[in-house]
């Protein structure tokens, strides 16, 4: 389910851009991307990311430029000067711009952007942290209530198209009794067991009958309905029902022997699958 929320985190004179990107996907895959001074804290932040649950998270922090002021690490300049001074003294060569080419060096010079996180300035991107996993849950929330309308938009119409089979239903079975004793006449049956007779057009008609079908279907109809009321994270139980449905549908299809009802079936079958076409985006 996708989502997305964006939070400035204040910390002291600097300022931070907390962003946050979801898409679906079956389980939950953190992508967290950090200032170097803050990747002391990727496991602390992943934990606070976990209640999203499921689907491609991209997580994105970054300090917005401002000026810092740039402390010297004397102890590395010290220890490497006089570690080249001791190269230079055994290969005699000239030293005299030693200490102005160590100066140079980007890795010995420390802003205050480089300090690592204090429990301190933690406490308050923490807060923030947790603002923008809540805003982002909140977006998927309303995509989530938009699909929710969908699917019941859906099963409302699998719903009404069940109810438009029994009016042929009647007409199936006359016509399937009909069809057999034409066949009987056109083998010039002559004499004929009744009670026989009755008995397999009985296993005939029952082959046909697609009451427990139709019976099954309506349950698994008003079971999607009570899941998407009652439970949350529901997607893979929809899935399941879903699949149910799909069962019931194909089973009255393959016993149809009728083309209006056919023609029913292949538009439940057509809503449903509109329905499967979302389901994956569901937590």
């Amino acid at each position: 389910m996708t989502g997305y929320a964006k939070v400035q985190s204040t910390l002291g004179d600097k300022k931070l851009n907390i962003e946050i990107k979801t898409l679906n996907s079956k389980q939950l895959d953190l992508i967290v991307k950090l200032p170097a001074a803050y990747r002391s804290r990727e496991l602390d932040i992943r934990a606070l990311l976990a209640p999203l649950e499921r689907g491609k998270v991209e997580f994105t922090m970054t300090e917005e430029s401002g000026s810092s002021e740039a402390v010297l690490n004397e102890g590395l300049l010290a220890s490497r000067y006089t570690a080249l001074q001791r190269v230079a003294a055994t290969l005699g060569a000239d030293t005299g711009h030693l200490l102005a080419t160590l100066a140079a060096s980007n890795d010995i010079w420390n802003s205050d952007a480089d300090r690592e996180l204090d429990d301190t300035r933690w406490t308050v991107l923490e807060a923030d942290i947790r603002r923008a996993v809540e805003l982002t849950d909140q977006f998927r929330k309303h995509e989530g209530d938009v699909l929710e309308h969908d699917f019941h938009r859906h099963v409302d119409l699998i719903e009404e198209l069940l109810g438009q089979i029994p009016p042929y239903e009647a007409e199936r079975i006359e016509t399937a009794k009909e069809r057999i004793r034409r066949y009987m006449a056109d083998a010039a049956v002559k004499e004929v067991d009744q009670n026989r007779f009755e008995q397999e057009l009985i296993y005939y008609l029952e082959k046909l009958d697609i009451t427990e079908e139709k019976v099954r279907l309506q349950k698994h109809i008003d079971y999607f309905r009570h899941t998407m009321a009652t439970e949350p994270s529901c997607g893979k139980k929809l899935g399941f029902v879903a699949q149910e449905m799909g069962r019931e549908i194909n089973t009255t299809g393959s016993k149809a022997n009728h083309v209006e009802i056919q023609r029913i079936v292949v538009a439940m079958k057509d809503e449903l699958e509109k329905i499967k076409e979302q389901l994956g985006n569901v937590l």
